[in-house]
């Protein structure tokens, strides 16, 4: 829904601006969520999305963390990453912190009519962000500090959310050997919880700690894809073999490639890692996307 009334409404006329079709999708995923949800929902989507975000900003070179980024000479899919998406979607939320939320649902409005069924580009967007926002104080200084400067702004609004501190608080306990993984109440949890959860465990976890956790829970094969895909990329971390079979059964069934990529960068990465990934690799090729087999293609040694 998001993508119909956002991306593919109105979308980036050459992939370098990428951030068109992505930012506001996932702005506008938001706000549905928190419609149909409630705001503590959106709240937790928000936070998992920007600690993704982090993530990818320590292994992104400056140039690929830009929204308005430049990929003369180069595939596209070299340069795929959360930037689009998650900073595209904060550099929204920030110009709504600036006018307010209903003067930014008209600014939408009033850009998707405009511009429906076109594709544009970045300096096109900014012309017509400067002569809608430019009385409510949006500059080019402003412009140029998101689009063409990497990690963030010092203003950026940074999403918070409450229902994460008592799971930062049953971690820190389990992590000190003070609560038992069975006592850690991860099956009651919902899957924002658990994913969040996972992303605290630390790649130095003791392998035995890992098996318990694994053991309480039934993490590895877990039903749910993200859960699943977090859980092997801890498995890959830690060289915890008793995950491996599900792990490649996950990437042999699997072909999003926000789910695989990761995971077979991890694999190839290490030399233990490599030849298991080339044979998963060979086998499940066939059955992914075209997008799907160049991305990974590109990462094969």
């Amino acid at each position: 829904l998001a993508h119909s009334w956002s991306g593919n409404l109105v979308t980036n006329a050459v992939w370098s601006d990428l951030w068109l079709n992505e930012g506001f999708t996932v702005y506008l995923e938001a706000l549905i969520m928190e419609a149909v949800y409630g705001e503590d929902r959106r709240r937790m989507e928000d936070v998992l999305g920007y600690r993704s975000l982090l993530e990818e900003f320590e292994t992104l070179p400056p140039g690929d963390q830009l929204l308005a980024a430049n990929l003369a000479g180069r595939d596209p899919d070299d340069a795929f990453s959360n930037v689009a998406y998650e900073k595209g979607r904060l550099f929204i939320i920030w110009l709504e912190s600036r006018i307010g939320r209903e003067p930014m649902a008209v600014f939408l409005r009033e850009y998707f009519e405009q511009f429906a069924f076109q594709s544009i580009t970045t300096p096109r967007f900014e012309t017509y962000a400067l002569e809608k926002l430019g009385e409510a104080g949006l500059t080019q200084d402003d412009l140029d500090r998101w689009l063409r400067e990497p990690g963030l702004p010092e203003d950026a609004v940074l999403p918070t959310s409450d229902a994460f501190e008592r799971i930062d608080a049953v971690a820190a306990e389990w992590l000190a050997g003070d609560r038992a993984p069975e006592a850690v109440p991860f099956g009651e949890w919902s899957v924002h919880e658990q994913l969040y959860f996972l992303s605290l465990v630390p790649e130095s976890i003791d392998g035995e700690v890992l098996a318990a956790l694994d053991a309480a829970h039934g993490l590895t094969g877990a039903a749910n894809a993200e859960v699943a895909h977090r859980w092997y990329r801890i498995a890959i971390a830690q060289r915890y073999e008793p995950a491996f079979a599900a792990l490649t059964a996950y990437l042999e069934e699997i072909g999003r490639i926000k789910l695989v990529r990761p995971l077979y960068e991890a694999l190839f990465v290490s030399d233990w890692g490599a030849p298991m990934a080339s044979e998963i690799y060979a086998r499940a090729r066939a059955g992914y996307h075209p997008l799907t087999q160049s991305t990974i293609d590109a990462l094969v040694p």
